[in-house]
């Protein structure tokens, strides 16, 4: 059931904290504006949670008014100077506004003194948003005519790449650490003691890192399909916009393209275009072999420390390094997928399962996928071999934590 309901209460989760992060000030506060500009409008009455009066007329009577608490602050607008930039707004108050509520004014006063300044020029303001061109880079292939391409597709390639890789980073982070917990909570309780007169060490480590690889790809998998699923039905719920009900002009339209309905179809066939055939298996392919790789790490970590839980995870840190930057490299990855450093990042052993994700909805080399599959399964294969050797000898090593020296010796021992 904790399997299921993980995407939705991720979902919710997400959710919560966008609204968090989107709340700003609530307290209702009432302003008076001094406007000496000649900037006022009728319809400035309130923004967000500030009201607006603009009935006093000199600064003496609103500040009296202000010591009387009929407001929260007086604005006192100077006169605009046409041929300067610049304008400073008065606010007297003896509390310093919130930023949003500064914001806020900084927008309202801005738009009135350049719609003030246009008028007072003379000059024309549908030839004014001409001078500001929205420009976009539409990609035109030159020989290979079956690939389409379009100005949102590396914006969308990029997107599922960082989504993707930084999944991939927590994931394996995550049940990567979930084997070092088990095998040293087996090894405190003496448990161990009882599963090594019955198996190798060996199978004992491999099967604890196969048995929790195995629950982690089921949950992703499950929470991949629920996500798919949610993701289209929720796409049913959201309304088309409707210009003529949202009463938009044609100019007002011109600058809301992004949420128009052609925009929309265009993301869908960006997302049909991407060769998911070839780059699902990928991203599970990667997801276990990096897990594998850290898990065995991790493994043997648990078995090479002693009863203290804290030692562990001073090594699990040290362990986790590589891990942590690929983490970065992949940030970087999203905005340069084809540089020197996403590149050979992306065919190194320890990185690998993080940053080659990222890059492979933009569809690099034949050559470097399997330069870095190769790179991957071997470098796997060699960690795997010398964690099961510090893992033979530590697991049953009690009392106290195994130096760098034992553990170099463990690794080289023969038998």
């Amino acid at each position: 059931m904790t399997t299921f309901l993980a995407p939705i209460g991720l979902i919710l989760v997400m959710a919560f904290l966008i609204f968090l992060i989107s709340r700003g000030s609530d307290t209702i506060k009432t302003i008076a504006v001094i406007d000496n500009a000649g900037i006022r409008d009728s319809s400035d009455t309130s923004i967000n949670n500030l009201r607006i009066d603009y009935s006093y007329t000199d600064l003496p009577s609103a500040i009296a008014a202000y010591r009387d608490k009929k407001f929260s602050g007086v604005i006192e607008l100077p006169p605009i100077v046409l041929d300067s930039k610049n304008y400073d707004i008065n606010f007297h108050a003896d509390e310093q506004l919130a930023i949003d509520e500064s914001m806020s004014i900084k927008k309202l006063f801005r738009d009135r003194i350049k719609k003030h300044k246009i008028n007072q020029l003379g000059i024309d303001a549908s030839q004014l948003d001409l001078i500001d061109p929205k420009i976009t880079i539409d990609p035109k292939t030159v020989d290979d005519k079956e690939k389409e391409m379009s100005s949102l597709t590396s914006k969308i390639s990029s997107s599922i790449g960082a989504i993707v890789g930084y999944a991939l980073f927590f994931i394996i982070f995550i049940y990567g650490n979930q084997v070092m917990h088990s095998v040293t909570e087996e090894k405190r309780n003496r448990i161990v003691e009882v599963l090594i007169s019955s198996v190798k060490p060996f199978e004992l480590m491999m099967g604890k890192v196969i048995g929790v690889g195995l629950v982690g790809l089921t949950q992703i998998s499950i929470w991949a399909i629920l996500l798919g699923i949610i993701s289209l039905v929720g796409m049913n719920f959201i309304p088309s916009p409707d210009p003529d009900m949202l009463g938009a002009t044609p100019d007002m339209l011109s600058k809301s393209k992004a949420f128009l309905p052609d925009d929309m179809v265009q993301v869908t066939k960006e997302l049909l275009a991407i060769n998911w055939f070839k780059i699902v298996p990928l991203y599970f392919f990667y997801f276990i072999i990096g897990y594998f790789t850290y898990a065995a790490l991790f493994a043997a970590i648990g078995s090479a420390v002693g009863d203290n839980i804290q030692e562990a995870q001073v090594l699990v840190t040290i362990g986790s390094l590589p891990l942590i930057i690929a983490s970065y490299i992949a940030i970087s990855a999203v905005k340069a997928p084809n540089s020197s450093l996403a590149v050979w990042s992306s065919m190194l052993p320890f990185t690998a399962p993080v940053v080659m994700p990222v890059r492979l909805p933009i569809d690099p080399p034949s050559w470097q996928i399997l330069v870095s599959i190769l790179v991957s399964i071997i470098a796997s294969i060699l960690l795997i071999y010398i964690a099961a050797r510090i893992y033979r000898m530590g697991i049953l090593m009690y009392g106290k934590k195994a130096s760098f020296g034992e553990i170099l010796k463990w690794m080289v021992s023969k038998g």
